[in-house]
């Protein structure tokens, strides 16, 4: 250290000053890529933990962890070791981890969802994350020349980094992640974190301390290449995953981050395999003539199992359909074979957002069938969202919503209480053990709502035509069984906690 004219100034003997652009450069990327990380993690768990509000805080704190780590770490080897020794090892190193991620984390969801996902998911997060945000510190060390630009310089790398994590954020969910599968986005970075590490070297020890990363980047980019990637199509929002039916050579079933989202018979739109579409349809048949066209709503599309049913048995019917994952619906094209028809319409859009776009008394039945992972998303379960949706049935109208929950479901008892609260008639159909297993008991519960009675014995009898073994409950039994179950709110809306967790296997 040494003063002139009144400046304190730093000597870095062994490390050089690291120029103001080179700086910049390496904070930006690394922050970058720590938010690249985290949002890709969030992909990558979601066929084995689903979409929930907890995966993500979950990852978040990971992710937030790593970053604290890293900055204090970083800091302390800076007083220790020259920071130009460290850089290049630190980005090798983040590097092979990050392209690493998707075989680590498939590898280790397809043997366990539990602990061992868990550690490796942790890892894959913290090893990356906490290696990349001590590069902050690192080359605030290198550029902190004077102590009299402390703040100056300080300032700079941290609005520099900032501004990166921003842009990862919002290249990776606006652009990466619609055009790219999620390994190909690991491994991209990945490669291009160890391509920076060569650089590194080289410019501080030459070009042989440059071939060891570049060896790195073909090695962790050949395994991750050959690793399965799990998913037939990585949608913006999904892995989904088409099954065929080993009893039915024509039927298919719509996997959507390692759940079973629909069931579609490619040669019979009026086979229903799965029982809650049973119940589903039974409403139907039993609220209306039968034949009449209809005009229907759908909340989700899926396989677009109930709009291909319809137009088959009513003739006529409208169904509009308010699907937001794009690649769901390439899927029903090209997997599926729909066919553009006057009486199906697929809008890519967020059905909460598309509600508000529907006439007032403008459709006789409107259907929720949406998912995040195994649970509804919370903001089409809300009061906000019923009244939204009472606004545009027509008087007689029904609104039927498939939900799915386990154990005390908690979750279908706030529901059925906030339909209850804005419909004066509402009724709930599900399995036998499903009301009565404790629990051990759970799956799908479909709810029905209107304005005008229901005809529950009706429906209960039509679901027992198609062969499910359902019971269907209203009036004072089902207000016995919802209890003081709190009313969804825009405001108050607890669905992942109200949930049991999905079990696993």
């Amino acid at each position: 250290m040494s003063s002139k004219s009144g400046e304190i100034v730093v000597a870095h003997p062994d490390s050089p000053e690291l120029g103001r652009y080179a700086a910049a450069a390496l904070v930006f990327g690394a922050s970058a890529s720590v938010l690249v990380v985290e949002v890709v993690a969030l992909r990558l768990l979601a066929p084995y933990l689903g979409l929930t509000l907890e995966t993500s805080t979950l990852v978040i704190s990971v992710a937030l962890a790593a970053i604290a780590l890293g900055c204090w770490a970083g800091g302390r080897v800076a007083d220790v070791i020259p920071p130009r020794r460290v850089l290049g090892p630190l980005l090798a190193v983040s590097g092979v981890a990050v392209a690493a991620t998707p075989f680590a984390v498939r590898a280790a969801g397809a043997f366990d969802r539990g602990a061992l996902l868990m550690l490796v998911a942790t890892f894959a997060i913290i090893v990356p994350g906490t290696f990349l945000a001590a590069v902050t510190p690192m080359v605030t060390k290198l550029r902190l020349t004077s102590l009299n630009e402390t703040g100056t310089v300080v300032g700079r790398l941290s609005a520099i980094g900032t501004t990166g994590a921003i842009v990862g954020t919002v290249v990776t969910g606006f652009v990466l992640i619609s055009r790219l599968p999620v390994s190909g986005i690991m491994v991209g970075l990945g490669a291009a974190l160890v391509l920076a590490a060569a650089v590194v070297e080289f410019r501080v020890r030459g070009w042989r301390s440059a071939v060891a990363p570049a060896v790195l980047v073909l090695l962790g980019g050949s395994a991750v290449a050959m690793a399965p990637g799990g998913c037939d199509v990585e949608t913006i929002y999904h892995c989904a995953v088409v099954v065929t039916d080993p009893d039915r050579a024509s039927g298919r079933v719509l996997m959507l981050d390692g759940a079973p989202h629909s069931y579609v018979d490619l040669e019979d739109p009026t086979y229903l395999d799965w029982d809650y579409a049973k119940a589903v349809a039974s409403v139907i048949d039993t609220s209306y003539p039968e034949g009449q066209p209809l005009r229907v709503y759908h909340i989700g599309g899926g396989g677009l199992t109930l709009p291909r049913y319809l137009e088959q048995v009513r003739p006529g019917t409208s169904s509009l359909v308010s699907e937001i994952d794009p690649g769901v619906v390439k899927i029903d094209t090209e997997r599926f074979g729909l066919e553009s028809t006057e009486g199906v319409e697929v809008r890519v859009e967020d059905a909460r957002l598309g509600l508000g776009r529907l006439a007032d008394d403008s459709h006789d039945l409107v259907l929720g069938d949406a998912f995040g992972g195994v649970s509804v998303p919370w903001h089409l379960t809300t009061r906000e969202t019923v009244r939204e949706i009472a606004r545009v049935l027509a008087a007689d109208g029904v609104y039927v919503i498939n939900l799915l929950d386990y154990g005390p479901l908690a979750f279908a008892r706030a529901e059925v209480a906030t339909l209850a609260d804005t419909f004066d008639h509402v009724a709930l159909a599900t399995e036998t053990d499903t009301l009565t297993g404790g629990d051990k008991a759970g799956g799908n519960l479909v709810v029905i709502a209107s304005q005008a009675p229901l005809d529950v014995t009706s429906i209960s009898g039509k679901i027992a035509e198609r062969g499910a073994e359902w019971d269907v409950i209203t009036g004072a039994e089902l207000t016995g069984w919802t209890a003081d179950a709190p009313v969804l709110t825009d405001n108050y809306a607890p669905v992942d906690q109200l949930l049991t967790p999905y079990p696993s296997g």
